[in-house]
């Protein structure tokens, strides 16, 4: 959990402002230390927790230890859900809520946050971004009999068993839930979305640097292939240079990594090994310059590796982003009945396969102009009928007002 000033996770901080901007009173608690920020809220020594106001959202902030190791993080999830637990009475009696999310990626929040809501007598949800313990088990290679897997997955069972709703980021989870205790009816999917004012009135935002600016330029007479993100082994991009390589007697094309991470220096040796001259790599840019850096783009990429758990749905913010610019986008993720799919925006093919997305590419740019934009704008109509955060944030409390 974070917002604008700390970093990620942003899905909280926007649906709060939300809230916040209909009249809501807005509280979000949270561990004072997450590895996902790129900025640390400080919690005085010799106190437990700290409260600020920012933005209009009240944040309380619960101490808890920084780790670096799979074991410190552990330490760290329980360490908070503790004290979330001890404080609980206190919580609900100081914000006095109607409505308890328990929004942490693990399930084990569900357990004070039910206390919260007890004691106020508010009604209880359970987002869920990603399906733990599953992911942990088929990521990490965790055995089923695992005592960290089998604290999380009675955890799990007991948000489905007691919950007014599950708010879930994934399409396709609803079976899971229901095999693990969810009763029917209380499945509502609200994916991630986009800030308005981010994608308004884009000559005054900020410019893309130089850099950017001069290879764009250069390939202006190109059909470019883009990507703009994390360069992590999760996003499969190699599958996307391997793509290039196969493609590389086509004059025509130009592909773009824009981003920064683990996988780079591997992602740049493949091009030298593969002598891509059709391959360029720029370096991250400002959340708030991606929609300047998309729009260069003729054909935006998206991709994973092959994963049992993408088969539940997945919702990345970068797709959002993608069909907010208008563009067609390449899907390399195997995720059945995914909203490319059901917006015909872009399409679809098997994860970590360089020759069905070398093939797509090709199908997309032998298109006209006119026709590859016209499947963009049916993206970008989508996106702005149904994922702008405040169509979101309405969405989401209209569910707990039935």
């Amino acid at each position: 959990m974070g917002g604008l000033k700390y970093g990620m996770e942003y899905r909280p901080y926007y649906l709060a402002k939300e809230w916040v901007k209909m009249g809501h009173q807005v509280t979000l608690v949270g561990a004072s230390f997450s590895h996902l920020r790129i900025q640390q809220p400080v919690v005085t020594t010799n106190k437990d927790f700290e409260e600020e106001t920012v933005e209009g959202i009240n944040y309380i902030w619960i101490k808890t230890p920084a780790y670096e190791s799979t074991f410190a993080r552990i330490q760290n999830i329980f360490v908070f859900v503790c004290k979330l637990w001890k404080y609980s009475r206190k919580i609900s009696e100081f914000v006095k809520p109607d409505l308890v999310v328990a929004s942490s990626t693990y399930p084990l929040d569900i357990y004070p946050a039910r206390k919260i809501a007890e004691t106020a007598g508010a009604k209880l949800c359970y987002e869920v971004h990603d399906l733990w313990p599953l992911s942990p088990k088929l990521i990490g290679g965790y055995s089923s009999w695992h005592p960290f897997i089998i604290v999380m997955q009675l955890a799990e069972n007991y948000a489905y068993k007691h919950v007014d709703k599950v708010i879930s980021l994934l399409w396709n989870s609803e079976q899971h839930m229901r095999e693990h205790g969810l009763a029917e009816g209380k499945f509502k999917c609200i994916p991630n979305g986009y800030c308005k004012e981010d994608w308004e009135n884009l000559n005054l935002k900020e410019e893309i640097p130089q850099t950017h600016k001069l290879l764009f330029k250069q390939l202006e007479n190109k059909i470019i292939v883009g990507f703009a993100g994390g360069f992590a082994a999760s996003g499969s991009l190699d599958t996307l240079v391997k793509a290039a390589a196969l493609l590389k007697e086509h004059d025509n094309l130009a592909f773009v990594l824009v981003g920064k991470g683990p996988e780079q220096e591997y992602l740049e040796k493949l091009v030298k090994e593969r002598s891509l001259a059709n391959t360029f790599f720029l370096p991250a840019v400002k959340k708030i310059q991606i929609p300047r850096i998309v729009a260069y783009f003729d054909v935006a990429f998206i991709g994973g590796i092959h994963s049992f758990l993408h088969k539940y749905g997945t919702s990345a913010n970068k797709l959002t982003d993608y069909m907010l610019s208008a563009k067609p986008i390449i899907q390399a993720i195997d995720e059945p009945n995914s909203v490319i799919e059901r917006v015909k925006c872009g399409i679809c093919v098997e994860a970590e396969n360089e020759r069905l997305v070398a093939d797509a590419i090709l199908e997309l740019t032998g298109m006209t102009r006119e026709k590859r934009e016209k499947m963009g704008e049916g993206g970008r109509k989508y996106a702005l009928e149904n994922l702008e955060w405040g169509i979101l944030a309405k969405q989401f409390l209209d569910e707990f007002a039935k």
